[in-house]
């Protein structure tokens, strides 16, 4: 490779075209306006349920804490992605900026790395308060609760530290085309010119251990809290503890499981179209489902809801 290309791809004077979603539909103009409407909803959601929770003291306790922390996740996550693809599909440019894919990319692999061990946290949390529930108040005290939340952050940006300065210094000689709508690893990676196997095999084994830790502790505390569940003599206590579980097992499959197909699976396994799909599915639909999940299917929330919308909060 000559200097001038060397230069070009090192001091960020190259734009990278981002192919994006749209570009793969017969209706771009209906897909940006669905894709919109999931936007607002993800962020009226989400910013709601923070709201609702820190405005109710009967929700002041270590599951709802977390359940903010999540939705404040999911607020920052989808605004990464979604307001430049929006917003290049109204303008007609697809170009991004290495600085700029390179800033998008750290934020993205933070924020879904925090929140990865966030969702291992909250199994933590309900398996203390279902399986030991006398010592929850000890155990889960707020200083512990700060602990997993500003680990769960450090160990995520460890995640885009780690990955982005790599991904953004290799050589791209190819074609600048993205397949993709925002800066995702794997699509940048298959930019460039030169041998990145090694690479993609320590990033393989890194994404092994940031996942298996957290399905570890998620698997376990499950797996004890179903033993619990089964043993209890009260039929409304099963009702509510299994109503609690499956709403947080049904954000850990679908983020779990977009997280195994995008950096676990082999290449061959991989289309750009598929890899839109998935990436749609955990980067703007689950922020989308969490504050449903967590609000229309928990009681407690919806009566909180209520009442700050007749105005009587509980402070």
């Amino acid at each position: 490779m000559d200097n001038t290309t060397w230069v070009v791809n090192h001091t960020g004077r190259s734009d990278f075209d981002l192919v994006g979603l749209f570009s793969q539909y017969k209706y771009p103009a209906l897909l940006c306006v669905i894709v919109f409407v999931v936007f607002l909803m993800a962020l009226s959601g989400n910013i709601i349920l923070i709201l609702v929770i820190y405005c109710d003291a009967h929700l002041h306790n270590p599951m709802y804490f977390f359940i903010t922390q999540l939705s404040f996740m999911d607020v920052m996550y989808i605004s990464v992605t979604v307001p430049k693809m929006l917003m290049d599909q109204v303008l007609g440019v697809n170009k991004i900026s290495a600085p700029e894919c390179g800033m998008q990319m750290f934020l993205y692999l933070t924020l879904g790395g925090s929140e990865v061990f966030l969702l291992a946290a909250m199994a933590y949390d309900r398996y203390v308060a279902i399986c030991h529930p006398l010592l929850y108040p000890i155990l889960m005290n707020h200083r512990v609760c700060l602990l997993l939340v500003s680990s769960s952050w450090f160990l995520g940006s460890l995640d885009g530290f780690t990955l982005t300065p790599v991904t953004m210094t290799f050589p791209f000689c190819r074609s600048r085309e993205i397949h993709h709508f925002f800066c995702e690893v794997p699509a940048v990676m298959k930019l460039s010119c030169s041998d990145t196997s090694l690479y993609e095999t320590l990033m393989y084994l890194c994404c092994v251990l940031m996942l298996l830790i957290p399905v570890t502790v998620i698997s376990s505390s499950y797996s004890f809290i179903l033993f619990t569940i089964h043993r209890m003599n009260s039929a409304e206590g099963q009702k509510k503890a299994f109503a609690t579980c499956s709403s947080h097992m049904t954000v850990v499959i679908l983020f779990y499981g977009a997280s195994v197909y995008t950096y676990m699976l082999p290449t061959s396994y991989h289309t750009p179209e598929k890899d839109m799909i998935v990436s749609f599915l955990y980067t703007i639909l689950t922020p989308v489902l969490n504050p449903l999940i967590y609000s229309l299917r928990n009681k407690d929330v919806t009566r909180a809801l209520k009442r700050m919308l007749n105005g009587n909060f509980v402070l």
